[in-house]
């Protein structure tokens, strides 16, 4: 049990994992640092914000209250999360596949290609297959 544990740690792909994990929380206070500095009040040029700081369209409920639809902090989720993902593919992403890419061709390995499954076998394929192995064992 310890040693499967121990495989499942060296294996690598647990660093990988912390390291995205530290960036993408360190990385997340600039990105909320560029929405809130920059996407919001272009935001806000469209759309008027009330008392709370919410801007988006309003509605007023059957007591006569006004509710707001906070748009703009959905449109800056949007942004924040489409913001993070362009750094992540452009900064590590495409590097590290060009990077791999790289030390294949040096190998004179060609890079990894997705390969097509191969079709799968009918059901009177099959079927001749396990009478053949059953036919196989039988002489055995």
């Amino acid at each position: 049990m310890l040693k499967g544990f121990k495989d499942f740690i060296l294996r690598g792909n647990i660093i990988d994992l912390a390291v995205a994990v530290v960036i993408g929380t360190a990385f997340t206070a600039i990105v909320t640092a560029v929405v809130n500095s920059i996407i919001n009040p272009l935001v806000a040029l469209f759309f008027q914000a009330d008392a709370t700081g919410q801007f988006g369209p309003s509605v007023t409920n059957i007591y006569g209250d006004k509710v707001v639809f906070p748009l703009g902090d959905l449109i800056s989720a949007i942004i924040s999360f489409l913001s993070v993902a362009l750094v992540v593919y452009f900064v590590f992403v495409l590097p590290m596949n060009t990077f791999k890419a790289r030390v294949e061709a040096r190998k004179g390995t060609p890079a990894e290609e997705p390969q097509e499954e191969p079709a799968a076998a009918t059901e009177a394929e099959l079927l001749v297959e396990i009478r053949d192995l059953l036919a196989r064992n039988a002489r055995s």
